[in-house]
Protein backbone atom coordinates (compact mmCIF):
# COMPACT_ATOMS: atom_id res chain seq x y z
CA UNK A 1 0.00 0.00 0.00
CA UNK A 2 2.03 3.10 -1.08
CA UNK A 3 1.15 6.60 0.88
CA UNK A 4 -0.44 9.55 0.07
CA UNK A 5 1.47 12.10 0.65
CA UNK A 6 1.46 15.60 -0.43
CA UNK A 7 3.52 18.47 -0.83
CA UNK A 8 2.74 21.77 -0.27
CA UNK A 9 4.49 24.67 -2.46
CA UNK A 10 4.81 28.23 -1.39
CA UNK A 11 5.19 30.51 -3.13
CA UNK A 12 5.27 34.69 -3.34
CA UNK A 13 6.16 37.04 -5.99
CA UNK A 14 9.16 39.14 -5.81
CA UNK A 15 10.12 42.14 -6.60
CA UNK A 16 12.23 45.49 -6.17
CA UNK A 17 9.98 46.73 -3.47
CA UNK A 18 9.48 43.03 -1.57
CA UNK A 19 12.16 42.72 1.44
CA UNK A 20 13.55 39.53 2.55
CA UNK A 21 15.91 39.30 5.63
CA UNK A 22 19.21 37.50 5.25
CA UNK A 23 17.60 34.03 6.55
CA UNK A 24 14.80 34.52 3.87
CA UNK A 25 17.54 35.28 1.12
CA UNK A 26 19.10 32.04 2.35
CA UNK A 27 15.83 29.68 1.95
CA UNK A 28 14.80 31.46 -0.92
CA UNK A 29 18.08 30.51 -3.15
CA UNK A 30 19.12 27.77 -1.18
CA UNK A 31 22.65 28.48 -0.07
CA UNK A 32 23.95 29.30 3.31
CA UNK A 33 24.94 32.84 4.73
CA UNK A 34 28.31 32.69 3.80
CA UNK A 35 27.71 32.36 -0.04
CA UNK A 36 25.39 35.31 0.06
CA UNK A 37 28.50 37.00 2.07
CA UNK A 38 30.45 36.62 -0.72
CA UNK A 39 28.09 37.99 -3.33
CA UNK A 40 27.58 40.82 -1.10
CA UNK A 41 31.65 41.55 -1.50
CA UNK A 42 31.72 40.72 -4.92
CA UNK A 43 28.83 43.48 -5.51
CA UNK A 44 26.35 41.01 -7.12
CA UNK A 45 23.42 42.15 -4.63
CA UNK A 46 23.27 45.08 -2.22
CA UNK A 47 21.43 45.23 1.18
CA UNK A 48 19.84 47.43 2.62
CA UNK A 49 20.69 48.67 6.30
CA UNK A 50 23.36 48.56 8.09
CA UNK A 51 24.84 45.46 9.56
CA UNK A 52 23.90 41.56 8.98
CA UNK A 53 20.96 41.38 11.83
CA UNK A 54 19.01 44.39 9.80
CA UNK A 55 20.10 43.86 6.17
CA UNK A 56 17.30 43.73 3.53
CA UNK A 57 17.26 42.19 0.55
CA UNK A 58 15.40 42.85 -2.35
CA UNK A 59 12.95 40.18 -4.05
CA UNK A 60 15.54 41.73 -7.50
CA UNK A 61 18.20 39.72 -5.42
CA UNK A 62 16.83 36.36 -5.27
CA UNK A 63 16.62 36.22 -9.08
CA UNK A 64 20.32 37.95 -9.33
CA UNK A 65 21.62 34.79 -7.21
CA UNK A 66 20.21 32.04 -9.27
CA UNK A 67 21.01 33.58 -12.54
CA UNK A 68 24.69 33.73 -10.87
CA UNK A 69 24.53 30.33 -9.67
CA UNK A 70 23.13 29.44 -13.13
CA UNK A 71 25.96 30.98 -14.91
CA UNK A 72 28.64 28.56 -12.61
CA UNK A 73 26.70 25.16 -12.85
CA UNK A 74 26.03 25.45 -16.47
CA UNK A 75 28.87 27.66 -17.83
CA UNK A 76 31.60 27.16 -15.38
CA UNK A 77 31.85 30.73 -14.69
CA UNK A 78 33.65 32.34 -11.45
CA UNK A 79 31.70 34.30 -8.89
CA UNK A 80 33.23 37.51 -10.74
CA UNK A 81 32.77 36.46 -13.95
CA UNK A 82 28.85 35.87 -13.20
CA UNK A 83 28.91 38.92 -11.41
CA UNK A 84 30.03 40.51 -14.80
CA UNK A 85 27.56 38.63 -16.69
CA UNK A 86 24.82 39.33 -14.82
CA UNK A 87 25.33 43.27 -15.02
CA UNK A 88 25.64 42.42 -18.47
CA UNK A 89 22.35 40.43 -19.47
CA UNK A 90 20.40 43.19 -17.11
CA UNK A 91 22.09 45.64 -19.64
CA UNK A 92 20.62 43.88 -22.46
CA UNK A 93 17.60 43.52 -20.79
CA UNK A 94 16.83 46.91 -20.51
CA UNK A 95 18.10 48.07 -23.95
CA UNK A 96 15.51 45.61 -24.94
CA UNK A 97 12.72 46.84 -22.79
CA UNK A 98 14.00 50.27 -24.74
CA UNK A 99 14.06 49.29 -27.95
CA UNK A 100 10.03 47.84 -27.36
CA UNK A 101 9.31 50.92 -26.15
CA UNK A 102 10.36 53.27 -29.14
CA UNK A 103 8.90 50.69 -31.84
CA UNK A 104 5.89 51.16 -29.80
CA UNK A 105 6.30 55.11 -30.15
CA UNK A 106 5.92 54.98 -26.22
CA UNK A 107 9.22 57.62 -26.05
Amino acid sequence: MQSDKRREVVAAILDEHSELTLGELCRACGIPAEEVLALVEEGVIEPRGRGRARWRFSGICVRRVRRVYSLERDLGVNLAGAALAIELLEEIERLQARLARLERGEE
